[in-house]
């Protein structure tokens, strides 16, 4: 699940930012990949629209690795799944 998660992220950054995709790793931070503000803005909605989430501005802004972007979303996705329902019991 998390290698998926990371392969997703990755190529979308790479794709966003017409990188190689070899070149983005989950240990490569934004300054590494020469990623500005601006560009990151970018990476954000690309990344909101690949998993259908909404990135709080509060945690936009302290992304500043691939690692950091992973973890983030992989916490809103987990938000996201819907509780497990208990099991109705038959009245006898």
């Amino acid at each position: 699940m998390i290698d998926d998660l990371i392969a997703r992220v990755t190529a979308v950054i790479a794709k966003t930012q017409h990188l190689p995709p070899e070149s983005v790793t989950a240990d490569s931070t934004f300054e590494d990949l020469k990623i500005d503000s601006l560009d990151g803005i970018n990476i954000l909605f690309a990344l909101e629209g690949e998993f259908d989430l909404d990135i709080p501005d509060d945690d936009a802004k302290q992304i500043r690795s691939v690692r950091q972007a992973v973890e983030g979303i992989q916490k809103l996705l987990a938000a996201k799944q819907p509780l497990p329902q208990p099991i109705p019991q038959s009245i006898p």
